[in-house]
């Protein structure tokens, strides 16, 4: 699609450098790209001639272009990706916002408390998350509130307000879910010996609580307490089952992000799994729309860099189905395993990934269906028909100024053209310009062809003209 006079003009001065450009229109920026050689890169939108439709609704759209000069290709990535989530351009694609992701806050007050939270607010604690789903945030939750006694109230638990006996014990405590440090029933060094075990199995890391209530358990055992040994290994079963549940690897595998994709024509599907001390401790499938003509690697590239900022993900290691050579991380490596435990890491991602895809598929064919029969469903109803027209047949007639007479029939299956059953014709009865005889013979010739077939007969068919022709 060539450019105007005044858009080749301002390409002829592009540099041939590094960066990105911008594409506007009459309302603003329409498009980010970054490009090697900017240059080349916009040019090539306007030499090209197999572009999709998509990308050629772009271009009829381009008014003006600017662009930026930077010194390497991760530059260019990482201000494509900031302009990108600054201006949210129509034909970029676009991750949605994860701000309302929930947390586990660990507040930093003395006697801390773990509360759920959509919020953060800097200085409140430390922050845990965030979690792609709020069923895997209460899961953890409610384990680190079933092992640990820790308090829900908001009072302020200083030793003076302890002390002076300002507090009394709620609820919590006679359930036993709380030990009572508002009235100083609990020492400060146990509970935050807890605290730091929490930290630990946040961080997915279960090995310092394990061996926590292991070594209660035994020496509960040793001094014959036998109520209060099995109190232990009734928490530690319960931290069994749940990294039971975990999907488990290599217990060597840690901090790894693994993230793969699958597309179609129309979307694109990703799954970004997060392991920790070998053990998947989130995961996230998403699908993006396609808004030109991306490739896979094209598509990936910013959202994995969208997405560890969304997790907050310090890995130093990404594995991916498809090569990401440009990701501007640096210290962090990107690999495409193909055997090993890594490589079983990849193949889980990859299931997830496909199996969304196919869902997806199915949902639209699902209301593809569904949207076909309302149609015949309708046409029934406007019609009067005395049932549903899943077979319909269309003819109609032309000529070239009085000669050459030929006709046409399209025909429609379940409410979509059915190009195979589609048949032209050459008039061979009639001479002249005679509608009414051409209509005759075409139908007579199709119908009587299907019934000598046996094959099925439409339930409606359709000629183009009046009363002439329909009779």
């Amino acid at each position: 699609m060539a450019a105007n006079a005044h858009l080749q003009e301002q390409i002829r001065h592009l540099p041939h450098r590094p960066g990105i450009y911008k594409y506007f229109d009459d309302e603003g920026i329409i498009y980010v790209g970054k490009a090697v050689d900017i240059r080349k890169r916009v040019s090539s939108y306007f030499t090209k001639q197999d572009h999709n439709k998509k990308t050629q609704q772009l271009v009829k759209n381009i008014k003006r272009i600017e662009f930026t000069i930077v010194d390497n290709e991760s530059e260019a990535f990482l201000l494509e990706n900031n302009l990108i989530k600054q201006h949210q351009p129509k034909y970029n694609i676009l991750l949605k916002d994860g701000k309302t992701y929930p947390y586990l806050l660990l507040t930093n007050e003395r006697f801390p408390r773990l509360i759920p939270t959509r919020n953060k607010k800097p200085g409140d604690g430390r922050y845990y998350g965030p979690y792609a789903n709020l069923t895997a945030m209460n899961v953890i939750l409610e384990l680190i509130r079933a092992l640990y006694p820790l308090r829900t109230c908001t009072y302020n638990l200083s030793p003076q307000n302890i002390e002076a006996g300002k507090f009394k014990v709620c609820l919590e405590y006679h359930l036993g879910n709380c030990k009572g440090p508002c009235e100083g029933l609990q020492d400060e060094e146990t509970y935050n010996q807890y605290i730091a075990q929490i930290r630990n199995i946040l961080n997915g890391n279960l090995t310092v609580a394990r061996a926590y209530f292991r070594e209660k358990m035994t020496a509960a055992a040793q001094d014959q307490q036998y109520e209060l040994a099995h109190q232990f290994k009734q928490k530690l079963d319960k931290l069994e089952e749940f990294q039971a549940k975990s999907t488990v690897v290599n217990a060597s595998l840690s901090n790894i992000d693994v993230f793969s994709i699958a597309s179609n024509e129309k979307s694109a599907f990703i799954n970004y799994l997060k392991v920790m001390n070998g053990s998947i401790i989130l995961t996230q499938s998403l699908e993006v729309v396609k808004k030109l003509d991306e490739s896979d690697a094209d598509i990936l590239a910013p959202l994995v860099m969208q997405m560890r900022e969304e997790f907050e993900s310090q890995s130093k290691e990404i594995l991916t189905n498809v090569p990401l050579p440009d990701l501007p991380l640096p210290g962090v490596t990107v690999a495409q395993p193909q055997i090993g435990d890594k490589r079983k890491l990849l193949e889980l991602s990859l299931k997830n990934v496909l199996y969304l895809r196919k869902e997806k598929e199915s949902m639209n064919d699902r209301s593809k269906d569904l949207n076909e029969v309302r149609i015949m469903e309708t046409i029934k109803k406007d019609l009067r028909l005395t049932e549903l027209p899943k077979h319909i047949e269309c003819f109609d007639n032309s000529n070239f100024q009085g000669d050459n007479p030929v006709a046409a029939m399209v025909c429609f299956r379940n409410a979509r053209p059915s190009k195979k059953d589609y048949r032209h014709y050459h008039i061979k009865t009639v001479i002249g310009p005679n509608d009414f005889d051409s209509m005759y013979e075409v139908v007579t010739r199709r119908y009587r062809r299907l019934v000598d077939e046996g094959a099925s007969l439409p339930q409606l068919v359709i000629v183009d003209g009046g009363k002439g022709q329909l009779s």
